[in-house]
């Protein structure tokens, strides 16, 4: 069974989160959802919920996972970018080969990081800007080499099903798209 890691720092975007946290697990991909900062529960972006997580980040280095997702949101992504210890662990999952996905403002972690440099990447339009190494392609989800990122909130399915592609055999996959009504 793939394992997955999914970071949630205060301000995460909650379709972003909950599309990764309901797709994978459909997809039968174990998933544990990641506080970054002392305490379980994460709050999301415009305090519309709250997320009771599995683990808190600095209790583990989250070594064996196949993947790393990032959600966006604001402040979240932010909240991410400004942690070293979240920074440690994407450049210790990018720079051995596994999959690191984020999505809406998240691909900026990306660029504090310093991983992926010169990768195809997409983003939210408002940190575009931000994203001066990378080769920004304005499609909802692009994927290259061990990244994928997400345009943001109304590209979160899709995104989930990237993910989920690269963890999963080609059966599961439509399965989960079918179960979904998004495939015959």
């Amino acid at each position: 069974m793939k394992r997955a890691y999914i970071l949630l720092a205060d301000g995460f975007e909650c379709v972003e989160a909950l599309s990764s946290i309901d797709i994978l697990h459909r997809a039968g991909v174990e998933l544990k959802r990641v506080a970054v900062g002392d305490e379980l529960n994460v709050t999301s972006s415009h305090n519309i919920m709250s997320l009771q997580c599995d683990m808190v980040l600095g209790d583990s280095e989250l070594e064996d996972g196949d993947a790393l997702i990032l959600p966006g949101g604001y402040p979240g992504y932010v909240n991410l970018g400004n942690s070293e210890a979240v920074c440690r662990v994407v450049r210790n999952y990018y720079e051995s080969g596994r999959l690191v996905a984020a999505i809406c403002g998240a691909p900026t972690v990306l660029a504090v990081a310093g991983v992926a440099k010169g990768a195809k990447i997409t983003c939210h339009r408002s940190v575009v800007d931000r994203m001066g190494d990378y080769l920004y392609d304005n499609e909802s989800v692009v994927e290259d080499r061990n990244i994928i990122t997400g345009a943001g909130a109304g590209r979160s399915i899709e995104f989930a099903l990237a993910v989920v592609a690269r963890l999963v055999d080609s059966e599961t996959l439509l399965r989960v798209q079918q179960g979904m009504e998004l495939a015959k």
